[in-house]
């Protein structure tokens, strides 16, 4: 943190934690090992690979009779649009018919930003895989496991498969399986993940370390996919032993087309050779890759591999070999397969290690090389940014010899980065979990990371950061959905500004874009043009088939390659900020000056539509909105805002603050360009508007919902209503509002929507009644949204009220990561009726909004 306040010094940890630590000891209690490991942290997620969950979540529930009116409508709608889209054989961007169900298996994701993603999850297996874009694939194919072989006079003494599985029939039945998982334990602190295999027998001790490379402001190796698997051996035994560590793979995913693998040996950049095997995969059209496992040799350790063997059958071609010597046999050069012909490699290291102490550290390398992707049915293609540095046939092999010799660079930056958090005696210890694994999203939300088109050659941002994009969530396919800048933007400033200012671009880019085709919309009916003129887009499109016919509410679609970087680069070059530059915004304290840009042109809101540098264009066009020039704008009672299910009408608490927010940043952003005469006009009009927010909406405790005639829900008591005042807040820009009645509304939320919702352990809910009741006026009014929970923790943080914000997100957090297994797929929303929905979402990344008030204490 950059300054401890002496109040926040006094605080003690266990006043912050307010739960005990039985949760976590829960995920541990199977654990039977005598050694923890090799360098595990202290922090993270940590659970024992025989833990089986006791909750159990579906993925929805009937709603109640009272909510069914609200979204009949809606039903009938999306059923004959489903309809016509699978017969034409494509599926909608949200496919409520094919929902994906709850896995409690997922770990840290492997890779780096926009190159795509392989999930390994927490008992060993590989999981779910990302390699196209926005795609998912789940499947754990068999062979993709790591072996152990150990060594004593010569005699195998002990070869195990590390897996707690128990595959039945023909395939790898030569195979030793089914590990005890109450010896090992799995401990993920994201980028980063540790395996602890506890070996009784031999007293070996074995600590698998995953690292990818993820650390901030770095825009090579952090587009890298790639992640590297650190074996340190430890021989707890009197006598000298030999270990070797397999990592074997399968070329592709289920029935995957295949076409060939090679073998390699390249020396790397210091001393070292890295040995491997390359498998070509012609799986997805138009979009070929190659998976390559390499491995270090080096003076006392010594790489063999088995450049292919059939997955489906017994295995002996791995097995029989390194059970009689420890080592792998295979013929060098390359290998055509046939067509469906499943293949898989195996790639082993060994090193001798003396008793009572630690051997050299085995090290592979997993890389994925797809460096050129399309968009569903779309002929364009794009090159993804690390193929900038790492092209060509041989990209597997130089990414694989690179990220050997580089990752112990990579884990100094990380330790950099997170220690000075991790080390924070005053933070308790689930949050620093929470805040770091959190980010799994930054790489496994269907991110793209691509290198700029001609047609945008101009833009000296674009040549330099490139572009950079992630979904609503793995289950909401859509791109860069702006409504939720307002909670994931911090994570951007965090990992690098380049990414930030790429938020600018996008934006910028799509604001006088305009397409009249006329749509049908989902959640309301109505018929609109596509994208009209002067306002924000919803999203800038969808990954897959089809999806830009789909329209769920009115927000508006833009194509991927939109084009338009100049006026970024005009505008940041009158803020004096240049390419190379723009970093210096982290040390300089001058960061409040971008992200109050970030504000005006995506703050959330339906109808927040601002742009300074359009000459307040999109200003222009939202004022339409204020329908009795109080300045303030009106909410339609259609699906105009993040909460489409719970609709608003008239002045609102979420959207008028969000408005009063803008017009605040429009008013300091002439002051900061010195545009005197906007300044005078935006003060003028926030001093009306904050005027009527006040008497339209405060009720002498908090602000109400809206000013609908719904008695229902019109003075709910909303989790999200000091939204603008936080982004004022994390902005630096003073607030608008009276300090007092923001207080009042924070604390009468956290005593209804935080305390009197499952005794304060499962978040806030959305929406209670006055005296204490859920409100139950709509599919999303009962939610508990784990996003605006950690926004909502971040507006007390800012305002004080240290102990309510981490009460108010220990709860979520406890609820997704530790009861219902819920690890790095943290999901848009859970109910009280054991149900959630949209697994895997990006409004969790507003974790990191804590981290920024906690950094700007008074």
């Amino acid at each position: 943190m950059a300054s401890t306040p002496e109040w926040w010094k006094g605080l003690e940890n266990k006043d912050l934690k307010n739960i005990d630590d039985d949760e976590d000891n829960n995920l541990m209690q199977e654990w039977l090992g005598n050694s923890m490991g090799h360098k595990v942290p202290n922090h993270g997620w940590r659970i024992a690979l025989s833990h089986k969950y006791k909750t159990k979540l579906t993925t929805w529930s009937l709603p109640p009779l009272t909510q069914v009116p609200s979204v009949l409508g809606l039903a009938f709608r999306y059923l004959k649009y489903y309809k016509d889209l699978r017969s034409k054989n494509k599926r909608p961007c949200m496919d409520f018919f094919n929902q994906h169900a709850l896995k409690t298996i997922y770990g840290v994701p492997l890779g780096g930003i926009g190159g795509g993603t392989i999930n390994r999850g927490w008992q060993g297996d590989f999981c779910k895989w990302q390699l196209k874009p926005g795609i998912y694939t789940f499947g754990s194919p068999l062979a993709d496991q790591f072996i152990v072989s150990i060594r004593r006079h010569n005699t195998t003494i002990y070869q195990q498969v590390l897996s707690t599985k128990a595959p039945t029939g023909e395939p790898l039945r030569s195979w030793n399986w089914k590990y005890c998982g109450s010896y090992a334990y799995y401990h993920g602190l994201y980028p980063r993940a540790w395996t602890v295999y506890d070996l009784q027998g031999p007293k070996v001790v074995l600590t698998c370390r995953q690292i990818s490379p993820v650390f901030p402001h770095e825009y090579k190796d952090t587009s890298l996919p790639t992640a590297v698997f650190s074996w340190d051996v430890e021989n707890n035994g009197n006598e000298e032993v030999e270990v070797t560590i397999v990592m074997s793979m399968e070329n592709g995913i289920e029935n995957d087309v295949r076409d060939v693998q090679s073998a390699f040996s390249i020396k790397a950049l210091g001393d070292n050779k890295v040995s491997g095997i390359t498998m070509h995969n012609t799986m997805y059209k138009d979009m070929p890759f190659t998976l390559t496992v390499g491995a270090t040799a080096k003076e006392n350790v010594t790489v063999t591999h088995c450049s292919s063997f059939n997955p489906m059958k017994e295995g002996s071609e791995v097995w029989a070999p390194l059970l009689f010597n420890g080592r792998l046999k295979s013929k060098p050069g390359m290998f055509s397969l046939h067509v469906c012909e499943h293949t898989a490699c195996a790639v082993a290291a060994s090193c001798i290690v003396k008793p009572k102490s630690m051997g050299e550290t085995l090290d592979f390398s997993l890389v994925w090389d797809m460096p050129q992707i399309h968009f569903g049915d779309a002929g364009k293609h794009y090159r993804r940014r690390y193929s900038r540095w790492f092209n060509g046939s041989n990209a597997g092999a130089s990414i694989a010899s690179y990220a050997l010799h580089t990752y112990p660079e990579w884990e100094k930056k990380i330790d950099d980065w997170q220690n000075p958090i991790l080390d924070n005696q005053q933070l308790p210890d689930w949050y620093k979990s929470a805040l770091f694994n959190e980010l799994y999203y930054i790489t496994d939300g269907g991110t793209v990371w691509l290198e700029v088109d001609e047609e945008i050659q101009n833009s000296d941002f674009l040549k330099e950061y490139g572009k950079f994009a992630y979904l609503e969530g793995q289950e909401y396919k859509l791109v860069w959905v702006h409504v939720l800048v307002l909670w994931c933007g911090y994570v951007c400033w965090y990992i690098g500004v380049g990414t930030a200012v790429g938020i600018l671009v996008w934006v910028s880019a799509s604001i006088l874009h305009s397409n009249p085709t006329q749509r049908k919309y989902l959640m309301d009916g109505m018929i609109a043009p596509a994208k009209t003129p002067n306002v924000v887009p919803h999203d800038v499109g969808c990954p897959g088939k089809g999806y830009r016919d789909f329209l769920v509410k009115r927000g508006f679609f833009f194509k991927l390659d939109a084009h338009g970087g100049g006026q970024v680069d005009d505008c940041c070059k009158r803020l004096g900020l240049g390419v190379k530059g723009v970093e210096a915004l982290f040390d300089d304290g001058a960061r409040w000056k971008l992200s109050m840009l970030v504000t005006t042109l995506a703050c959330g809101s339906g109808y927040l539509r601002i742009h300074q540098f359009s000459k307040a264009i999109v200003m222009q066009e939202s004022m339409r909105h204020d329908e009795d020039n109080d300045g303030l704008i009106e909410n339609s009672g259609a699906a105009d805002q993040t909460f489409d299910g719970w609709c608003v009408t008239g002045p609102s608490a979420y959207c008028g603050g969000l408005w009063l927010a803008a017009l605040r940043c429009m008013e300091a952003a002439a002051e900061l360009l010195g545009h005197k005469e906007d300044e005078v006009k935006y003060h003028e009009l926030l001093v009306r508007a904050t005027q009527a927010y006040q008497d339209r909406l405060w009720n002498g405790e908090y602000f109400n919902y809206d000013c609908s005639p719904n008695t229902n829900h019109s003075t709910s008591v909303m989790a999200d209503q000091c939204a603008g005042q936080w982004f004022l807040l994390a902005s630096g820009i003073s607030d608008v509002l009276p300090d007092d009645r923001v207080k009042s509304a924070l604390h009468k939320v956290f005593s209804l929507n935080v305390e009197k919702y499952h005794g304060g352990s499962h978040g806030a809910v959305n929406g209670m009644r006055p005296h204490g009741v859920v409100d139950n006026s709509s599919v999303q009014s009962n939610e508990v949204w784990t996003g605006v929970t950690y926004a909502l923790a971040a507006t007390m943080i800012h305002k004080g009220m240290l102990k309510e914000g981490f009460r108010t997100a220990s709860g979520i957090y406890r609820s997704c990561w530790q009861r219902y297994g819920m690890a790095f797929q943290t999901p848009e929303a859970v109910r009280r009726n054991h149900t959630f929905r949209s697994l895997a979402y990006m409004r969790p990344l507003s974790i990191w909004g804590m981290q920024h008030a906690l950094e700007n204490l008074d």
